[in-house]
């Protein structure tokens, strides 16, 4: 089953979401205003259980960012070895991750535009894996992380490159534009760690296939990612974790492939689905 926030008949809900449509299940959790605190709750298995006894309230949808009010959303930067080659700086694999934040305001749902920014365009792709945390943990021990797993989902980590180089420690400039990524088109319960050790992600721009790789090449693989990241902060439940981009991102063509408006960017993984986004530029 799939879990999704959606846009229909002038309100927002979430949900669960089958082939028939959607259904709604706000009024199942009355406590819980949202998809992100029925599972920082502790509540996300309780979303399946609800949707059995309920019929289809809504066949047309509009998806909004899967958690539109997510507290917190860590990303793992150059986690693939051809994604750290091709900064063409000659170091090696690094010993610590590379970490930075992004809110959630950065973000749209699928099948809605991103948005390109009038003060810069060099709006890029980044397409990923993003996990969301469902039990609480600090100090996590890599081999018992996919215990704290409740669903999966993706990620178009949309980043403007020319402002993540406008600071010299950090790239959260360039990261948080509003609007320039996504994430959805739902999420996946995590059953089973093939889900995620089994993966290919792919992510293709108009058609065209620019990144292809899969999870079990990552430098920092996910059991390791929520070991260190719990190291230093207790994860709770509702964090978002985005796991990292294969090489092919837009940038390092030569010349770069920025994305355009009318441009249509795909993230999929069999299993979670497919992210699509069209590109727009802001009207100011």
């Amino acid at each position: 089953m799939r879990f999704a926030t959606y846009s229909a008949d002038g309100n927002t809900f979430f949900g669960a979401i089958t082939d028939e449509g959607a259904i709604a299940l706000n009024d199942a959790f009355p406590d819980h205003a949202s998809l992100y605190e029925v599972i920082a709750a502790g509540q996300f298995d309780a979303l399946a259980a609800a949707a059995q006894a309920r019929t289809v309230t809504h066949t047309d949808v509009t998806f909004d960012m899967v958690m539109p009010d997510v507290r917190r959303i860590l990303c793992v930067g150059v986690n693939f070895p051809d994604r750290n080659a091709e900064y063409k700086d000659g170091s090696a694999q690094p010993k610590y991750m590379s970490l930075f934040p992004r809110f959630a305001s950065g973000f749209t749902g699928h099948g809605r535009p991103l948005i390109r920014p009038p003060e810069n365009h060099t709006l890029d792709y980044e397409g990923e894996v993003a996990i969301v945390i469902g039990k609480s943990g600090r100090r996590i021990a890599a081999e018992d992380a996919y215990d704290h797993i409740a669903a999966l989902t993706l990620c178009n980590e949309g980043t403007i490159r020319d402002w993540v180089r406008h600071a010299k420690f950090n790239v959260t400039q360039g990261k948080n534009w509003d609007r320039s990524g996504a994430i959805g088109p739902w999420l996946v319960p995590f059953t089973d760690a093939t889900q995620l050790d089994d993966a290919r992600i792919q992510t293709r721009v108009n058609g065209e296939l620019r990144q292809d790789d899969t999870l079990d090449r990552m430098m920092f693989p996910i059991r390791e990612e929520i070991a260190y990241i719990s190291t230093f902060m207790t994860l709770q439940p509702g964090d978002v974790i985005v796991t990292g981009t294969p090489t092919g991102a837009g940038a390092r063509f030569d010349p770069p492939k920025y994305l355009v408006p009318g441009d249509v960017v795909e993230v999929s993984v069999d299993g979670i689905g497919t992210l699509s986004n069209t590109i727009e530029d802001e009207v100011v």
